[in-house]
């Protein structure tokens, strides 16, 4: 199984990751920890990106598809792989389907989480973390036993600055923006299946484990 998950900042990408991952026994590719990784390792390729993150410069896309490169040529995704936060444009979608040919694991279904606005600002605005161990806690659906007090450490919990409804409103139309055409490149080539965001993750992941059976995608490889 080889996929791609697509989806605003809370639609519930990391929630849906953990249970595929669990679930099909898939590797989880999140290019946001490829280069936390390599810059922990000083590899040459993470002493670059350490220098863009620096200088707070995004990351090259011909950075990002080397590194994607590498973590797939290691022989990780013999079992399957979903890529997250991967692409974010066309022009990536294109170089990471000639990488993905070139090492014949080709992508069977790109999943779109399309949530609504107003279901994200609910969730994100609702979303606190913890300053000392990075738990993360929700006010509705999860909130902490005592009130900005960390049910883990006991360490205080925060709203993070770009986790207020402003800052998500401007997040969420740059990423809709940025990602349509992702959509159409990948609607074109008949591997797109939305998925309504805006149920419980449970429901979300029953919907996409049915959408798998009749496809047959559980099937391949």
């Amino acid at each position: 199984m080889r996929l791609v998950l697509l989806g605003p900042p809370g639609a519930g990408k990391g929630t849906l990751a953990a249970f595929l991952h669990k679930e099909l026994d898939i590797a989880h590719v999140s290019t946001g920890d490829i280069l936390r990784e390599e810059m922990k390792n000083n590899t040459p390729l993470g002493q670059e990106v350490k220098q863009y993150v620096e200088s707070g410069g995004l990351v090259p896309d011909k950075v990002v598809i080397k590194l994607i490169e590498n973590k797939f040529s290691g022989g990780i995704v013999k079992k399957g792989y979903m890529l997250d936060g991967f692409p974010r444009t066309e022009v990536q979608a294109k170089d990471l389907d000639a990488i993905l040919q070139k090492l014949n694991v080709p992508i069977d279904c790109v999943v779109y989480l399309k949530a609504s606005l107003p279901v994200v600002i609910k969730r994100l605005t609702g979303r606190r973390i913890c300053r000392t161990c990075g738990a993360i806690f929700h006010m509705t659906n999860n909130p902490p036993k005592k009130d900005g007090i960390c049910d883990v450490c006991g360490g205080a919990t925060y709203q993070r600055p770009d986790d207020k409804e402003e800052t998500i409103k401007t997040r969420m139309n740059v990423y809709l923006e940025s990602t349509k055409p992702v959509v159409d490149y990948y609607e074109a080539q008949g591997k797109l299946k939305k998925l309504d965001a805006d149920k419980d993750s449970r429901a979300v992941q029953e919907d996409l484990m049915k959408i798998f059976h009749d496809a047959r995608y559980l099937h391949k490889h």
